[in-house]
C-alpha cells in the first residue's frame, strides 16, 4: 500500500517475479526507441519478437523502452547496482538501476520500500524472467500521477489495438460527410460502431463500454471512474454518464467500489 508520508490510498499486491542479472547496455537502446507506458501486467503477457533477449512486442508493437509506475519492495543494494521490485497493482516486476555517473542522490533517495516511483529502462529477458533495467528512477509526488499513467496505458491499448478513438477536433459521433455525385456519409465513428457493434447501442455506449473493457482487461481490480472515461474519450461527462446508465440497465457493466467505478461483465 502507499506509504502514509506520501500520499493515501492503495493498490492490491500480486504475484512476483524474480529479479535476473541484466547488463549495463541501456545507453546502447535508450534512444532508439520512444517511452511506451505499461502496466506489469502488460509486460507479463509481451512476446519475444525476436532471438534478441530485449525483443519485445506488447499488443502486436516492438517495445524496447518502457515507463512503469509502482511501489518499491524487496531492495538490493550491491556496489554495482540496486535491485528492486515493482508493484503496480496489476502484478511485481523486478527491476536493476545500475550506479554510475548518471545515478544521482536523488534517484537513489527515491528507491525506498513502501514509496511510489516512475522508472524509465528497457525490458529484458534473464532465464525466463522479463525484468526491467532502469536509466531512470524519479519519485511520485502526486498520486494524480498514478492515475494519468493508467489512463495512458489504456489509451496505448487502444491505440495499438482493434479499438482507434476519435483524433482530437473529431466529433465523437458520426458526422455527416458529402459524397460524390450526391448524398452523404457518415464519418470515421460510423465505421467504428459498425465494426465493434453490440445491437441497439449507440455511439457513445460503444466507446464507454469498449473503454471498460479494455480497462478490464488490463488488470484493474476496481474499474474505471466515470471522470477517467470522460478525460479519456474526450466527451461530455453527461454523455459519459447516460451511456454508462444504458449500459448498466443493459447488464453489460456493473460498478465496483462505489457509485462512480464501473468494469464491464
Amino acid at each position: 500500500m502507499f506509504s502514509s508520508s506520501q500520499f493515501d490510498g492503495g493498490f492490491m499486491a500480486s504475484q512476483s517475479t524474480q529479479m535476473g542479472d541484466g547488463t549495463p547496455s541501456a545507453a546502447k537502446t535508450r534512444d532508439s526507441h520512444g517511452l511506451v507506458p505499461a502496466t506489469v501486467k502488460m509486460i507479463s503477457q509481451a512476446s519475444q519478437s525476436g532471438d534478441e533477449k530485449s525483443k519485445f512486442a506488447i499488443n502486436g508493437v516492438d517495445v524496447t523502452n518502457v515507463t512503469v509506475v509502482g511501489m518499491v519492495s524487496d531492495i538490493v543494494e550491491k556496489v554495482t547496482d540496486m535491485g528492486f521490485i515493482i508493484d503496480d497493482g496489476t502484478g511485481r516486476i523486478g527491476c536493476k538501476r545500475w550506479v554510475s555517473d548518471g545515478f544521482d542522490k536523488m534517484e537513489a533517495e527515491a528507491i525506498q520500500d513502501g514509496k511510489y516511483v516512475r522508472v524509465n529502462g528497457h525490458l529484458n529477458s534473464y532465464q525466463g524472467t522479463t525484468n526491467l533495467v532502469a536509466f531512470s528512477v524519479r519519485p511520485v509526488t502526486n498520486f494524480d500521477e498514478v492515475t494519468f499513467h493508467h489512463i495512458d496505458c489504456i489509451y496505448s491499448y487502444l491505440q495499438n489495438t482493434k479499438t482507434k478513438l476519435p483524433q482530437k477536433g473529431e466529433s465523437s459521433f458520426s458526422t455527416p460527410v458529402k459524397t460524390e455525385p450526391n448524398g452523404f456519409q457518415t464519418s470515421s465513428m460510423d465505421h467504428l460502431s459498425k465494426q465493434y457493434s453490440i445491437d441497439g447501442l449507440k455511439d457513445c455506449d460503444q466507446l464507454v463500454l469498449e473503454c471498460l473493457k479494455q480497462s478490464s482487461d488490463m488488470g484493474q481490480e476496481k474499474g474505471m471512474h466515470v471522470d477517467e472515461v470522460c478525460k479519456h474519450l474526450k466527451l461530455p461527462l453527461e454523455k459519459i454518464k447516460e451511456s454508462v446508465r444504458s449500459l448498466e440497465d443493459e447488464g453489460l457493466i456493473y460498478s465496483t467500489i462505489d457509485e462512480f467505478h464501473y468494469k464491464a461483465t
